[in-house]
C-alpha cells in the first residue's frame, strides 16, 4: 500500500513540475534587479561622469534630489536620446515636469526606448495629446474637508503632505499636483490638518502621504508623526512612499530609528517590476523591517510595464525576498496624461487567475479599481463586476453603489510616440 501511495505521490509532483515549467523559462528571461548588478554599475558609472559625482555623493540621499534629471541636455548626454525624442521631451516639459533620480536613471536601459523603467519615468509624446483623462478623477478636491485631508472611508484618511517625489512617475494620479517647484506644506495646513483629526474621534487610521512623504527632512516628518501620534484615538499611522524604490538612500539609520519610537507604523511602498528589486532597494527595505515596520507594496497595473502575468509573478516573488508583502494591484486611474498605460480589466483579472494555486498566497495581493469621484476601492473579481459592455464595465462599490467604468482596450505600447 505505502509503494502505490508513494508511486501516486511521485506522479502528481511531475504533473506539478510540468504546471511551472513554462513560468521557470520565462522568469529566466525577465529583468530582475537583483541579478543586474553589473550593468547597472556601469551605468551608474555614466551618470557620475556626466554629474561630476562621486561615491559618497551616490550615497546621499540630499545629493540624488538636488541632482535629478531635469533638463533634455542633460538628458541627452546620459541616454543619447534621437532628435525625435528631444523634441518631444522639450515640448513635453512645457507642460508637464519630469524629473529622474539619478540612481534610478541607473536601472533604465538606455538602449531600450520601450523598456519597462524607462516607459515610467521618461515621458511619452502621447502624455500631451491625451484627451481622453481627467486631472481629478477620484475627485480628491470634493473629499478635503481640512487642511491637507483626503477623506473617502469612515474610519481613516489621508495626509498629503509635500508634492515632492525623487522621480516624477509618468503615470502618477496626483499629476496635477506636481507643478514646476518641490513644496512641502505649512505647518499651518499640517496643524489644521492634525486638528481636524483630533477633533475626529472615529479616525484611527493615518496615512501620511503626498507626492513623497520621505523627501522631507527627518525632522519635518517627526514634527508630523508626534504630532499625530499624541492623539489618543489614532490607533496606527501609515507612510505611502516610493523611495525605497527611486531613493533607497533615503532609509538611512537615523530616519529607522526616529521612525521605530512611535510604532505601530506601516509602510506601503510601491515597485512596479522586478527590475526595480535591486540589492539597493532590498537592503533599504530590510533596514526598514529591521526597525519593526511592516511593509507592504502597491503595484499599479502598467501597459507595457507589468501587464504580463509572468512579470507580475517575478515582482511579487522578488518582493517577498525584501521582506515586503505584495499588498494591492491597481487598475491604472484614467489620469489624462498617462491613459496610455492603461489597460483591460481582463489582464488584470488574468493576472490574479494566473497567481492563484501557482504561487503561495503571502505572493498574491489584492487587484483593486478605484472607483470614480472618492468612492473608494473595489476589488476586483467576477463577484464585484455587475455588467460588462462595449468599452465599459459597472462595478459593485464597498456601499453596493454600481459604478459605470471605462475599460480600456490594451494597446501595443510600442505604437505610441
Amino acid at each position: 500500500m505505502n509503494i502505490i501511495k508513494r508511486d501516486i505521490s511521485e506522479k502528481r509532483a511531475e504533473q506539478l513540475k510540468g504546471r511551472i515549467k513554462d513560468y521557470l523559462f520565462i522568469k529566466e528571461k525577465i529583468d530582475k534587479g537583483l541579478e543586474r548588478k553589473k550593468e547597472i554599475e556601469e551605468r551608474k558609472k555614466i551618470i557620475l561622469n556626466v554629474l561630476k559625482g562621486t561615491e559618497k555623493d551616490w550615497n546621499d540621499y540630499n545629493w540624488q534630489l538636488k541632482n535629478r534629471i531635469i533638463t533634455v541636455d542633460v538628458l541627452d548626454k546620459i541616454i543619447k536620446l534621437s532628435e525625435e525624442e528631444k523634441e518631444n521631451l522639450t515640448t513635453i516639459s512645457k507642460k508637464y515636469r519630469w524629473g529622474i533620480s539619478p540612481y534610478y536613471l541607473s536601472l533604465v536601459n538606455f538602449s531600450k526606448r520601450y523598456g519597462p523603467i524607462r516607459l515610467m519615468s521618461i515621458p511619452l509624446y502621447n502624455e500631451i495629446e491625451d484627451h481622453h483623462g481627467m486631472l481629478d478623477p477620484m475627485s480628491e478636491e470634493y473629499t478635503n474637508p481640512a487642511g491637507c485631508i483626503t477623506r473617502r472611508y469612515p474610519d481613516r484618511l489621508i495626509i498629503n503632505v509635500t508634492n515632492e517625489c525623487a522621480m516624477y512617475c509618468r503615470f502618477c494620479q496626483r499629476r496635477r499636483n506636481i507643478g514646476q517647484k518641490d513644496k512641502a506644506k505649512s505647518k499651518e495646513i499640517i496643524d489644521e490638518s492634525i486638528q481636524y483629526i483630533s477633533e475626529n474621534k472615529e479616525i484611527r487610521d493615518v496615512l501620511i502621504t503626498g507626492g513623497d512623504a520621505l523627501t522631507l527632512s527627518d525632522d519635518f516628518i517627526e514634527y508630523i508623526i508626534r504630532k499625530v501620534r499624541e492623539i489618543k484615538h489614532v490607533e496606527i499611522i501609515r507612510i505611502g512612499t516610493r523611495t525605497p524604490v527611486t531613493l533607497p538612500q533615503r532609509i538611512t539609520k537615523e530616519l529607522c530609528n526616529m521612525l521605530k519610537k512611535y510604532h505601530p507604523i506601516y509602510i506601503n511602498t510601491h515597485f512596479n517590476h522586478p527590475m526595480e528589486v535591486t540589492e539597493d532597494a532590498k537592503k533599504a527595505c530590510e533596514r526598514l523591517a529591521d526597525a519593526g515596520i511592516p511593509l507592504g507594496n502597491q503595484a499599479v497595473l502598467l501597459n507595457g510595464v507589468n501587464n504580463n502575468p509572468d512579470v507580475m509573478k517575478c515582482l511579487n516573488q522578488e518582493l517577498l525576498k525584501c521582506r515586503v508583502k505584495p499588498y494591492y494591484i491597481f487598475h491604472a486611474k484614467n489620469i489624462k496624461g498617462t491613459t496610455h498605460f492603461c489597460t483591460s480589466i481582463e489582464d488584470g483579472l488574468k493576472i490574479m487567475d494566473s497567481l492563484r494555486g501557482f504561487t503561495s498566497g503571502m505572493a498574491i495581493p489584492t487587484y483593486i479599481i478605484n472607483a470614480p469621484k472618492g468612492k473608494g476601492k473595489v476589488p476586483l473579481s467576477s463577484n464585484n463586476i455587475v455588467e460588462k459592455g462595449d468599452g465599459y464595465v459597472v462595478i459593485k462599490t464597498w456601499e453596493g453603489d454600481h459604478i459605470k467604468i471605462k475599460n480600456y482596450d490594451t494597446i501595443n505600447i510600442k505604437q505610441i510616440k
